[in-house]
């Protein structure tokens, strides 16, 4: 029986706003590590650690977020493991998270002027202290900005998860719509809450940029 769109089906949907943040967070989290790792893959000068790192990037840059998703949830059940939405939206995620944040932050570090790192080697300076004392600190300043824009892509891209079943933001507006066949308020109302989400992220990674460009000039 179809059902009017009402304040009850207004609380549905804002209280699966608690899980889209969270599987933002979860992957962007997962994300920040394995892009770390890889980004320092990429730099290796192993060219095994780099070719293998390259490979990762290129597997989850060439492929579309959905049908990884796909691939996480029916590939580990046919596998044996039987998972839940959850654990498979939250693995892909952060594989997808991983491969883009190595690649950003790949292009951070080699941003670094060579001359730095080159100088603390003539001073014997470790490979671990050159990179935690002088590199990545300098590397992380011009990364904030791309990685705050990425984040924005990252939690507009939890939507995906619905398609396996992952009860989020978008999945939740589908579950109203089916019961009220209201799409433009159901779906209004979600895209305004995404919009609410991003939108300030959006202004905080620009804001970013404009202002270490202009450090970068002086």
């Amino acid at each position: 029986m179809i059902r009017a769109f009402g304040p009850n089906e207004v609380w549905f949907i804002l209280s699966a706003v608690q899980w889209t943040l969270a599987l933002s967070a979860i992957a962007f989290a997962g994300g920040a590590v394995g892009g770390l790792i890889t980004a320092l893959a990429r730099v290796s000068h192993n060219r095994i650690v780099s070719g293998f790192a390259l490979g990762f990037i290129r597997l989850f840059q060439g492929t579309p977020l959905l049908m990884q998703l796909f691939l996480v949830f029916f590939g580990l059940s046919i596998l044996g493991y039987g998972v839940n939405p959850w654990f498979a939206a939250a693995l892909a995620l952060t594989l997808h998270a991983s491969a883009f944040l190595g690649e950003i932050w790949r292009g951070c570090i080699q941003a670094v002027p060579a001359g730095q790192g080159e100088a603390s080697w003539a001073l014997g300076i470790s490979y671990f202290d050159r990179m935690k004392s002088i590199i990545l600190p300098q590397a992380a300043r011009i990364a904030v900005a791309p990685t705050v824009g990425f984040l924005v892509q990252l939690i507009k891209g939890t939507s995906l998860a619905s398609i396996i079943g992952f009860v989020e933001l978008t999945r939740a507006g589908q579950i109203v719509n089916n019961a009220t066949f209201d799409p433009f308020k159901v779906f209004g109302l979600v895209a305004l809450i995404y919009f609410v989400i991003c939108w300030p992220l959006s202004l905080v990674a620009r804001h970013m940029e404009r202002r270490f460009a202009a450090i970068a000039q002086r």
